[in-house]
């Protein structure tokens, strides 16, 4: 990673979107990187849109406030590009990655004119494969590391799995199911 970059998280509320954002400037951060992560936060609900933030870099990080021109977006929830705006301020010189299983045909022309790159991913496919349940979070965060080259893919992967343990620590049982969603997820960014 050459810069410092600015990542905004859209979600709904319960899909761990904060979550995610959190577990990367974790993740950022024990590898020596300068972070921040963290929600905005408001009457939120669960299934209520919600919005979160990082920034990761080589360099000290002096400002301390929301996120209006990111380098990257993630969309957790495709339905949410109906309702919110989630390509306001993001440079065309990054990229958004969407939560979908349709095809990027589909989704251009819901991105208000955007001309960065688009991504793809079909998180509730990777997150039923390996988990057997939907929860978008783990592959969601695998993409944006992958998009936005924030670090190498064995050392984020061994970072996570010692976060997961921690996490997990009375719940072992699910780390596996999260570290191949991680792995697959890596696979299936388009």
């Amino acid at each position: 990673m050459k810069k410092n970059i600015e990542i905004r998280w859209h979600g709904r509320g319960g899909q761990g979107a904060k979550t995610a954002a959190l577990l990367l400037a974790d993740v950022a951060f024990n590898t020596g990187m300068h972070v921040q992560g963290f929600p905005e936060y408001g009457p939120e609900r669960m299934g209520a849109p919600i919005t979160a933030y990082n920034r990761i870099g080589n360099s000290p990080i002096r400002v301390h406030s929301n996120i209006y021109n990111p380098d990257y977006v993630v969309v957790v929830d495709e339905t949410l590009l109906h309702s919110v705006d989630v390509t306001k301020g993001l440079s065309p010189e990054g990229a958004i990655i969407i939560n979908t299983a349709a095809p990027k045909e589909q989704i251009i022309p819901l991105l208000n004119g955007y001309t960065g790159k688009v991504f793809t991913i079909d998180a509730r496919h990777v997150s039923m494969s390996t988990l057997g349940k939907y929860f978008p979070n783990s592959p969601m965060l695998a993409s944006i590391v992958k998009v936005a080259n924030i670090m190498d893919e064995e050392v984020f992967l061994s970072q996570m799995e010692a976060s997961y343990k921690h996490k997990f620590a009375k719940k072992p049982e699910v780390i596996e199911g999260n570290m191949n969603a991680l792995k697959m997820a890596f696979q299936e960014v388009k």
